[in-house]
Order: structure tokens, then C-alpha cells, then sequence
């Protein structure tokens, strides 16, 4: 570690401490002489992880990195609180700031990242590998994003409220204690979500792209989002469109298109997915029925039967 003009520089053969939580996340921390600066990232499923970074030190920080992500990924990073940048060796440059939304794609890259004395730049990223890309949106898709793997920055501009939305949920649920498997299913719902519009607003498919502007996707995610959020709720299609203003065939070929489904589909999808958490967690089926939206739980228990194929009473208490 060596200082430059009041600045501290941290090489890459200086060590950062490593450990590894309870609940399975991956933690890096600065010395406490630098301040507090740390990093974490949890690996929600082969290729897709999600990072939160929070420094805070007590002089300018330079920190010398070659990308922490093995292969070729994109990486969507919201800035929480603060900023920062990145400095490629090749000259390419990043900004990262609180309200908005940076999307980069790149091999491991050399360079430097740099951090403000006594200020505090939060951020949260979803990192995302080629093969992972490539089974959500299909290989055509995400070759034109990736591209050769150079640096390269696919976006910088201000974080969506649904984006925002998302990033919120995802802090939540990174906190202590929060992190565990009965949380898992919507811990995926808000990180496919979030990478789902970022993604659709940079290479929307063909047969959309003259059909729905930005501002329809971002109410079509909008629309979804109010069906994540409400599972208990009897929620319309009427009501999900005059919600995010929008008229009910737009909304319902919005849905068809981007996510392959259609409201009633998607909001049972997620209830039975909630449900099934919810059963093997230990909570009691009319518990279940309740949380998601089924006022009996007879009538429950016929929708979860038809889904699965099996009853919710084999489930209860069970643990996969």
C-alpha cells in the first residue's frame, strides 16, 4: 500500500481479507486504517450473483483491480449512495452514481477503481456470465450485447423507479438474517426482473421493438412488478393497466411478448412458487392460501393440486 499525493493506492499483491459467511455469501474487507470499506457476493444460481459494495474511506482510495468475475459477463450496477469510478489500462472510463444505472459487459480488465475521502458510494450489481445470458434471452440476443469481450460500457443514465424498486427489495433481503431459503424465490423474482428491463431496453426482440416504446416496457415491468408485490391481492387485469396507465390489449400483448405468458398465468406462476416456499418453510396450507391470495383454502388446494400434481398437505413441513 503506498500513498500519492494524500491519496492511498492498493495494489494488487496487497491483501484484502476474505471470508465467507453463514449464509453462504462471499465477503471482502479493506484494512479498518483505509476506513470502512467492504464487498459481498452472494451466488443466487450458477452464472448469476449478486453484489453489494459499500466504502467509505478516510483518504482518496485508488484500488488497483483486474475484474473479480471469471470469463465474459455483464454486469448492471445501481448506484445507491455516492459514486465512484473505473479506469481501464486501456483508457476506457466508468462512472457509477447514486440514482443511476451502469451496464458493462467485459472479460477480466485491468485498471483502477477510485473512491472520494469521507464519502460513501453504495451499490448494488447483478452480475450475470455468457451462458447464463444466453439460456434467458437466447444467443443472438446476447451477442449483441457482450460483444468481443473488451470493456464496454452498454449504459449510463438514470435508475428507472421500477429499477429502483428492485434495487430496494434486493438490499432488503441482503441484510443479516435475511439472506435464507424462504426468501430465496423472491430474491430471484426481483434479480430476473431487474435484469429483465435493463436487458429488454437494450436489445429488445424484433417483434417488439417497433410495437412497444422504452416507456411501454417500462410500464409492462411496472405492471409485473405490482403482481410480485400483491400476491394476496385480487389483481385484474383492468386494474394492473389503468395502474400503470396503460390500455389492457397493450398490456396483455406487452406480456406476451417480453415475458412468453400472460397476466393471470404469471400471477398464478408466482403463487404457487410462493406457496410451495411457504409450505416448506412450515406454515400451514389455509396459512399458505391466505398469503397468496386464496380466501378458502379449498379452492387453494385445487389450484396447487392442478399445478404441481400433488397436494399441498404432502408438502407441509417438508424440506427439499
Amino acid at each position: 500500500m503506498s500513498t500519492l499525493k494524500g491519496s492511498c493506492r492498493l495494489g494488487l499483491d496487497q491483501a484484502r481479507e476474505r471470508s465467507v459467511l453463514a449464509d453462504g455469501r462471499l465477503r471482502m474487507q479493506l484494512s479498518e486504517d483505509l476506513g470502512q470499506c467492504h464487498s459481498e457476493l452472494f451466488q443466487l444460481e450458477q452464472g448469476l450473483s449478486l453484489g453489494r459494495l459499500h466504502y467509505h474511506p478516510l483518504r482518496p482510495l485508488i484500488e488497483e483491480t483486474c475484474g473479480p468475475h471469471d470469463g465474459h459477463v455483464m454486469v448492471v450496477t445501481i448506484g445507491l449512495q455516492g459514486k465512484s469510478g473505473f479506469t481501464g489500462k486501456d483508457g476506457n472510463h466508468l462512472a457509477f452514481e447514486a440514482g443511476h444505472t451502469t451496464i458493462t459487459a467485459f472479460k477480466a480488465t485491468p485498471g483502477e477503481r477510485r473512491y472520494q475521502a469521507n464519502q460513501t458510494a453504495s451499490q448494488l450489481r447483478l452480475v450475470i456470465d455468457e451462458q447464463t445470458l444466453r439460456k434467458y434471452v437466447g444467443e443472438d440476443r446476447a451477442a449483441q450485447v457482450l460483444g468481443t469481450g473488451h470493456l464496454h460500457r452498454l449504459d449510463f443514465r438514470p435508475s428507472s423507479q421500477a429499477a429502483q424498486a428492485h434495487a430496494a427489495a434486493l438490499v432488503r433481503y441482503l441484510q443479516p438474517g435475511l439472506l435464507n431459503p424462504a426468501n430465496r424465490l423472491d430474491l430471484h423474482i426481483h434479480t430476473l426482473s431487474l435484469l429483465a428491463e435493463q436487458f429488454n431496453l437494450l436489445a429488445p426482440q424484433d417483434s417488439i421493438s417497433s410495437a412497444l416504446s422504452s416507456s411501454d416496457v417500462e410500464r409492462i415491468e411496472r405492471a409485473r412488478n405490482l403482481l410480485c408485490e400483491h400476491l394476496h391481492q385480487p389483481l385484474t387485469v383492468e386494474y394492473l393497466a389503468t395502474a400503470v396507465g396503460m390500455n389492457e390489449h397493450k398490456l396483455k400483448e406487452g406480456f406476451r411478448h417480453l415475458f412468453d405468458s400472460t397476466p393471470a398465468r404469471m400471477l398464478l406462476d408466482m403463487r404457487m412458487r410462493k406457496a410451495m416456499t411457504l409450505l416448506e418453510s412450515g406454515q400451514q396450507v389455509a396459512q399458505a392460501a391466505w398469503q397468496v391470495g386464496y380466501k378458502y383454502p379449498n379452492n387453494f388446494t385445487v389450484a396447487f393440486t392442478r399445478y404441481f400434481g400433488r397436494a399441498p398437505k404432502s408438502i407441509f413441513g417438508k424440506k427439499r
